[in-house]
């Protein structure tokens, strides 16, 4: 009886399986399919001017109690769009008007859920939307992706899901990952025939994903528990949490609601990575009514160069004094804000007063009187445990902004406290600066007051390592920052060669020459713009300050000229009438063109700044020169190695 029972099932199997649907989507362009199948489970695979990109993907949803999704689905109804529109961000990232163009095929299942696709001429994306009422909870999320066989990865390794996510790029074949490794989002994926990067957007009420090895060519995603309670184990830390209870499950769901956007930008040229706005297609639209109060601009930074201002009558440090001369430092140079880092505050604990030695409502009014606002540094876990009073109290003062850090995890709370904070803050007029952060997944659109996250292992890291290298700077551009802006906190003066390179926690340099700085402010997204060297050095480099003020912070235009992932870019950004060239390398040396099709018609000034003849064995030796340009002219940027070349291009009168 058993061994009928066996093979009625296994012919019931057999049938559905025979019976599998299969549905296609292609993009606009008709370069990228998704092929979806739906068998006992719901798999899909991606290609790429026909070559197979994603060789099996597969879909699917547990919940504790009701229907999961993805489990011998049966389709009621599908839907087929084709959309064109324009979206005009609030805070252009990189394009002031963005057309989204996609082809959406919507699975309705029994089970009240739905599963969307989407096809861009960019990349493809899936969502679960759930259209029950129920309450319930999410056990797991199964994301499996299967690339070609000889795939390799650049990818963020992380050694615990509480963390920073501020990784190295180790290229690793699939099959060198194991089971027991895994990295945080984005992930870049590289097959003969083109590459995937995998993030996540639109993420609200839900963990962070992490996608772990096996070994094979098969990744998995792997999410952290829904935590219970969370302690100061040693009970006396101002930021660091131990998890010491988690739930069964990752998330606790209140109903109907939409699930994050799983996204996969699509490409043989990696330029693409640069100029997709992908993530920020798929995020929710902007909820803030009034948004004239939100001011992107740069920002004098203290923490960097530990307040080491000098050739003054005062003693620097944390005191009113010094923060003055950082307020006047920006107002001299036209820069928008300063931020207070740590040691503002009475404590790292007490936040809503601050240090007897600093007053913050003075050095507020003072900047005010100069046109330059204060951003206040704060850790997360006091703020998280009175956030009301705390933000209006430092509203009441007169501040601009925030700085949150040390947040540390992706867990369902914290990316809740993620929208609380932006959500608050959006009441009281305040903008938002996430440090310590996991990745942009789509808040930044839904709340434009949000400006930088961190998640990136930026120019901080010179003050106790060697790795921000050349190298990693042309890497992240085609990783972290797809996901959205990121504060890496450029322009450092203090520059060298690996050969006369030092670790300095109080006195940081730089790995590459000052051009390479310099190109930065062009090629790094990030709206809230750091200027992270001592105001005093600035000084003493009045010529490099004057050239980068000038750059702005938000685009309205994004064309990537050259790019290759961990070698070099060279990204062309337009505001307004005005053009803006940056251009960057790893330690080789780079002569590379320039198509300047993309000006108007007429006569052109173009002022670059670029390495020196010098900068091989001095970091810092630069070279000003002024061009007259055309959209027919040739022009060479040659780049040292480790080194950068910008140009700002005006029309001529």
């Amino acid at each position: 009886m058993k061994k009928i029972i066996l093979s009625l099932i296994a012919l019931l199997l057999s049938i559905h399986q025979t019976n599998s649907q299969n549905h296609k989507v292609k993009s606009p362009d008709g370069q990228i399919e998704i092929e979806i199948i739906i068998t006992n489970k719901i798999s899909w695979s991606a290609s790429l001017k026909g070559n197979i990109i994603i060789e099996k993907a597969e879909a699917a949803m547990d919940f504790l109690t009701g229907s999961d999704f993805g489990l011998n689905p049966l389709i009621k109804k599908e839907t087929v769009r084709n959309i064109t529109s324009k979206i005009y961000p609030v805070v252009p990232h990189k394009d002031a008007e963005i057309k989204d163009e996609y082809t959406e095929l919507s699975l309705t299942f029994k089970g009240n859920y739905k599963l969307n696709f989407r096809a861009y001429n960019d990349g493809v994306a899936y969502q679960f939307i759930d259209d029950g009422k129920s309450s319930r909870n999410v056990v797991s999320e199964e994301v499996s992706l299967t690339f070609p066989e000889g795939t390799r990865s650049l990818f963020p390794q992380e050694e615990s899901m509480y963390s920073h996510n501020e990784r190295l790029y180790l290229d690793k074949s699939l099959t060198e990952i194991a089971s027991n490794e895994f990295c945080s989002l984005p992930v870049l994926f590289s097959t003969k025939k083109g590459k995937v990067l995998f993030t996540e957007t639109a993420l609200h009420d839900y963990p962070g994903l992490f996608l772990r090895g096996n070994a094979n060519t098969t990744m998995d995603a792997m999410f952290p528990k829904y935590v219970l309670e969370a302690i100061d184990k040693n009970g006396n830390s101002d930021r660091v949490q131990t998890i010491t209870k988690e739930a069964d499950y990752i998330a606790k769901t209140t109903g109907k609601r939409e699930y994050p956007w799983r996204v996969f930008i699509i490409t043989d040229d990696d330029r693409t990575l640069i100029e997709s706005n992908l993530t920020y297609q798929l995020a929710k639209p902007n909820v803030i009514k009034d948004t004239d109060w939100i001011k992107p601009g740069k920002v004098a930074w203290d923490w960097y160069n530990a307040n080491n201002i000098y050739g003054v009558d005062f003693k620097a440090g944390l005191n009113t004094d010094t923060y003055k001369y950082y307020i006047d430092f920006a107002a001299t140079n036209h820069i928008e804000y300063v931020i207070l880092d740590e040691g503002w505050t009475k404590s790292t604990t007490d936040i809503l007063h601050f240090n007897p030695d600093m007053d913050i409502k003075e050095l507020i009014d003072y900047g005010k009187e100069k046109g330059v606002e204060i951003i206040l540094w704060v850790l997360w876990k006091p703020l998280d445990e009175n956030l009301i009073q705390i933000l209006e109290t430092y509203k009441s003062w007169g501040a601009k902004g925030i700085k949150i850090d040390y947040m540390q995890r992706n867990d369902q709370y914290m990316v809740n406290s993620y929208e609380q904070i932006a959500r608050e803050c959006a009441k009281l007029e305040l903008l938002v600066d996430f440090h310590g952060a996991f990745k942009p997944s789509g808040l930044r659109r839904m709340y434009p007051n949000v400006m930088n996250y961190e998640g990136v292992r930026g120019n901080e890291n010179n003050k106790w390592s060697n790795e921000i290298t050349p190298e990693h700077n042309v890497t992240i551009p085609f990783i972290r920052m797809v996901a959205g802006p990121m504060d890496f906190t450029p322009g450092a003066m203090i520059n060298k060669q690996t050969k006369n390179f030092a670790i300095s926690f109080d006195r940081p340099m730089s790995l590459g020459t000052r051009s390479h700085q310099v190109a930065m402010y062009v090629v790094y997204e990030a709206p809230l713009q750091m200027m992270c060297e001592s105001p005093s050095t600035y000084y003493k480099e009045q010529e490099t300050v004057d050239f980068i003020t000038q750059i702005p912070t938000t685009w309205d235009e994004t064309k990537v000229l050259h790019g290759s992932v961990g070698k070099y870019i060279v990204v062309a950004r337009r505001k307004a009438e005005t053009w803006y060239i940056g251009g960057m390398t790893n330690a080789d040396a780079r002569v590379l063109p320039l198509d300047l099709s993309f000006l108007d018609e007429g006569v052109f000034k173009m002022e670059v700044f670029k390495d020196g003849v010098n900068v091989d064995a001095f970091a810092e030796d630069y070279k000003k020169e002024i061009l007259e340009v055309n959209k027919n002219s040739k022009v060479i940027a040659k780049i040292a190695s480790g080194g950068g070349w910008t140009a700002i291009i005006t029309k001529k009168q």
